[in-house]
């Protein structure tokens, strides 16, 4: 697990992603929201969900330094979440 001094620039992170276009929230919260449709059926609306918590939990957060901490852990998040399911559904 990376520390938070180790964590690379959301570019770095949307790169490895293969996206480019995450730099705001805003654009972060749109990018999840399409990447729950990938996910099956069943496990959309928890993860919009979670979405959408993390979003209202971070609302008020000023930091630009902290805020690129969140969208790139974000975007590590939904990668793994991603391939978590990708895993399930190439195994059957």
């Amino acid at each position: 697990m990376q520390s938070s001094s180790s964590i690379p620039s959301p570019m770095v992170a949307c790169m490895m992603m293969g996206t480019t276009n995450v730099q705001t929230a805003k654009q972060l919260y749109k990018h999840l929201l399409r990447a729950c449709q990938k996910l099956p059926t069943e496990a959309q609306s928890h993860y919009r969900h979670h979405v959408r918590q993390g979003f209202n939990s971070h609302a008020d957060e000023s930091d630009p330094n902290r805020i690129q901490q969140i969208i790139t852990r974000a975007l590590q998040d939904a990668e793994w979440v991603l391939n978590k399911y990708a895993d399930k559904s190439s195994k059957r």
